[in-house]
C-alpha cells in the first residue's frame, strides 16, 4: 500500500493549517462537526428530487464517540459520505473544498441548505490535537467503502474496507499530554458537551453521544439509598435557534431564559428585540438590553460585541464591529448566512455585508428605545440608570458625530420638575423670551440646587438642568444647540441672567472696591466685578471663557500633572451687607478689607467646590475675624 503525497503542496502548507490559522485547538470540533452537517444537508437535498434516498431531514443524525482506552475520538455521520475520487480529491488536496463545489453546482437552488463549508481546510485542524486521523467513508449508492489514513504531512493512504451504510467516521486519535496541552479533555464527556454546546448548538441536525448518569438502584431504601451508573444516548445541541422562530410563537419567559444562560447574567433582560432581514443582505438577529448595569461596564475589562453566527455554528463570541460605541452596552446574536468568512472562520473580514448588518441594528436599537422613552416612561426611566451616561459618551465620541442619533434619547433632571426630562421636553416648555438652555454642573442635585447661581433663575420660574457627571458639560458642549437653542451655563461669565435685572447705572461708584479687592487677590482671579446673578448670596465664582469648573475638577483627574485651570472671576452682590462691609473697610482699615476680600474668595471656591489654597490659614482667618 503505497503512501500517497499531499497534492497541495507542501509540508509548509499542512503545518500552516495545524498550527496558524486557529487560534484555539477546540475549534477543531466545531470544523469536524460543521464537515458532518454539510455531508448531512447534501444527501437530504438529494432526497427531494430522489425518491429512491427514503430518508427525511428527521432521519440524519451526528454521532460522537470518545474512547478513552484507545484515546480516539470519532465523529460519525449518515450523510451522503466519499467515493475514492472524492476522497482523493477533498482530502489529498488541500485548500480543495467538496462543500464549496456543491454550492456551486447547485446555485441558487441550494438556498434553503445550511451547507457551511468554503475553503476545504477545517478538516486539517483536527492534526491540532490528533496525530493520525482515518476517515471510513462509503458513498451514498456505491458499493464499496473506502479508509483514508494520515498522521500529518508526511502524505495518506487510501485503502477499500468494509462499511454497512453510507456515511462518514472520522477517527482522530489524540496526541499524548503534556505540560502545555492535555489533549485527553477532548475524551471527557463534559468537554465534548461544553463545546457543542458552545460552537454547534444550533446544527440542524442532532449530535448525539452516550452519556454516562447517576441513578438509584431500585428496591433500595430510601434512608440507604445505593446508586448506579448507567449510559443513555443523548442528543446534545438544540438544533432550532430561539432566534429562528417567530417572536409571536416565543414566549417572554422562553427569552428571559435564553439571556440569562448565554450571556451569564442573573437578571432578566430588560428589553428584546427580534429582527430579520432579507435583501442585499440576509441576517436574523436577537438583541437584548439588559436589565442591570454589568459590574465592569464601564470599566477598561468590558469587551463590547454580539455573538456572531453562520448557518448556525459560531464564528465569533465577541464581535466588535457589529455595535457602535455608545450602543455597546446591547448584548445579543447576529446569524447570517452571507458574511464572507476567512478561511479559519474565527475572524470576520471586514466587509460591506458586516457594516450593513451593524448600520441597520443601529437604526433597530435606536427606534426601540425612541419607542421606549415615548410609550414606556418608567422603563425608560430605569434604562437611563443603567445606561445613560453611555449615550452621553456616544454623544462626545469621534467629535460628534453621533449627536443627530442620539440627542432626542438625552435626559437630564429639572430645577422644576424635579425628575429627568428630555431636552424636547425642556424647550416645550421655554418661556417665550427665553434665548438659551439653562444647565448648571455640580458634584450632586443637592449641592447644584443650593449654589447662589440659582436662586434668581429658580425664583422666576426659569427651568434649569443639573448635570451631575463629568461628561455632561462635554455633552452640551458638543451638541451646543437643540432646537436652535443654544445651552448656558448658569455659573459662566457669559451668563446673561434675568433680562430685566441689570448693574445699576452707577456701578462705576463701587470700581473702587473692585480695584481694591483684585489686587488684593492678586493673579487668583481674573477679574472682579459686581454680579447679575446674585440675590441673597454675597459671593460666587464664573469661569471664564473655555474651561468650565466642573471640567477643571475632571482633568485633576485624569491628568493630574497638567494643572489645568479655569478663568476665575469673583461676582460680589453689590446690595449685600457683605459687601457693604467690604466697601467700608476699603476706606477705614485697609489691611483688614484684605482679609475680607480672601475671605471672600476662599467662600467663593467652596461654593464651587473647588479646593482652599490653604485650608489651615482659611480657619484662622476667619477665627480672627470672629474676634
Amino acid at each position: 500500500m503505497a503512501k500517497r503525497q499531499f497534492k497541495a503542496e507542501s509540508k509548509r502548507l499542512l503545518d500552516l493549517m495545524i498550527n496558524s490559522i486557529y487560534t484555539h485547538k477546540e475549534i477543531f470540533l466545531r470544523e469536524i462537526i460543521s464537515n458532518a452537517s454539510d455531508a448531512c444537508d447534501k444527501l437530504c437535498y438529494q432526497a427531494l428530487t430522489d425518491d429512491t434516498v427514503g430518508m427525511s431531514r428527521k432521519d440524519f443524525q451526528i454521532q460522537l464517540t470518545a474512547d478513552k482506552d484507545g484515546r480516539t475520538l470519532t465523529v460519525s455521520d449518515n450523510g451522503i459520505g466519499m467515493d475514492k475520487e472524492e476522497l482523493e480529491n477533498n482530502l489529498g488536496v488541500i485548500a480543495s473544498s467538496g462543500s464549496y463545489k456543491f454550492k456551486q453546482e447547485v446555485g441558487d437552488d441550494a438556498k434553503d441548505t445550511d451547507v457551511i463549508g468554503q475553503f476545504g481546510v477545517g478538516f486539517y485542524s483536527a492534526f491540532m490535537v490528533a496525530d493520525h486521523i482515518t476517515v471510513v467513508t462509503k458513498k451514498y449508492g456505491a458499493d464499496t467503502a473506502w479508509m483514508w489514513q494520515s498522521a500529518g504531512a508526511d502524505g495518506y493512504t487510501i485503502t477499500e474496507c468494509e462499511k454497512a451504510a453510507p456515511g462518514t467516521d472520522i477517527i482522530m486519535h489524540l496526541k499524548p499530554d503534556t505540560d502545555d496541552d492535555k489533549y485527553s479533555e477532548f475524551l471527557e464527556s463534559w468537554r465534548l458537551q461544553e463545546l457543542v454546546r458552545k460552537y454547534s448548538d444550533y446544527i440542524r441536525f442532532p449530535i448525539r453521544m452516550e452519556v454516562s448518569k447517576t441513578r438509584k438502584k431500585e428496591g433500595t431504601p430510601e434512608d440507604q439509598p445505593e446508586y448506579e451508573t448507567y449510559s443513555e444516548e443523548e442528543t446534545l445541541n438544540s438544533m432550532v435557534p430561539i432566534w429562528q422562530r417567530r417572536k409571536s410563537s416565543v414566549k417572554p419567559e422562553e427569552y428571559n431564559k435564553f439571556y440569562r444562560d448565554k450571556f451569564h447574567d442573573y437578571a432578566d433582560p430588560q428589553r428584546v428585540i427580534a429582527v430579520a432581514a432579507e435583501g442585499a443582505v440576509t441576517y436574523k438577529a436577537l438583541l437584548f438590553i439588559p436589565g442591570a448595569t454589568p459590574f465592569d461596564f464601564y470599566s477598561k475589562e468590558y469587551e463590547k460585541g454580539l455573538q456572531l453566527y453562520s448557518n448556525g455554528v459560531l464564528i465569533m463570541e465577541k464581535c466588535p464591529d457589529l455595535l457602535p460605541e455608545h450602543f455597546r452596552f446591547v448584548r445579543g446574536v447576529v446569524d447570517s448566512p452571507d458574511l464572507s468568512l476567512n478561511i479559519s472562520r474565527e475572524l470576520l473580514q471586514h466587509d460591506r455585508q458586516l457594516k450593513v448588518i451593524a448600520a441597520n441594528l443601529e437604526k433597530k436599537i435606536k427606534a426601540d428605545l425612541a419607542k421606549m422613552l415615548k410609550d414606556e416612561r418608567a422603563s425608560y426611566d430605569k434604562f437611563w440608570k443603567n445606561f445613560g451616561r453611555q449615550l452621553k459618551y456616544g454623544v462626545v465620541a469621534d467629535f460628534g458625530a453621533h449627536k443627530e442619533l442620539l440627542q432626542d434619547l438625552l435626559m437630564f433632571y429639572s430645577s422644576t420638575e424635579k425628575k429627568y426630562v428630555t431636552l424636547e421636553e425642556y424647550v416645550s416648555r421655554m418661556k417665550e423670551d427665553q434665548k438659551y438652555l439653562y444647565y448648571a454642573a455640580g458634584e450632586s442635585l443637592d449641592k447644584i440646587d443650593k449654589l447662589p447661581q440659582t436662586e434668581m433663575l429658580k425664583d422666576s420660574g426659569t427651568e434649569i438642568l443639573y448635570f451631575t457627571e463629568q461628561v455632561d458639560e462635554f455633552t452640551a458642549q458638543t451638541l451646543r444647540t437643540y432646537r436652535d437653542k443654544e445651552f448656558r451655563s448658569i455659573l459662566d461669565e457669559s451668563f446673561e441672567g434675568d433680562e430685566s435685572r441689570k448693574v445699576e447705572e452707577n456701578s462705576d461708584i463701587h470700581k473702587p472696591t473692585f480695584d481694591f479687592v483684585k489686587e488684593a487677590l492678586g493673579n487668583a482671579v481674573k477679574e472682579v466685578k459686581a454680579s447679575v446673578r446674585l440675590k441673597s448670596h454675597p459671593v460666587c465664582l464664573a469661569a471664564g471663557e473655555g474651561l468650565s469648573f466642573e471640567m477643571e475638577k475632571y482633568f485633576a483627574i485624569v491628568q493630574p500633572d497638567s494643572h489645568l485651570k479655569a478663568e476665575r472671576i469673583l461676582e460680589l452682590n453689590t446690595d449685600h451687607p457683605a459687601f457693604q462691609a467690604l466697601e467700608r473697610a476699603v476706606t477705614a482699615e485697609p489691611e483688614k478689607a484684605k482679609k475680607y476680600a480672601t475671605l471672600l474668595y476662599d467662600q467663593a471656591l467652596l461654593i464651587a467646590g473647588l479646593p482652599l489654597e490653604d485650608p489651615s490659614a482659611y480657619t484662622d482667618l476667619v477665627c480672627e475675624l470672629m474676634k
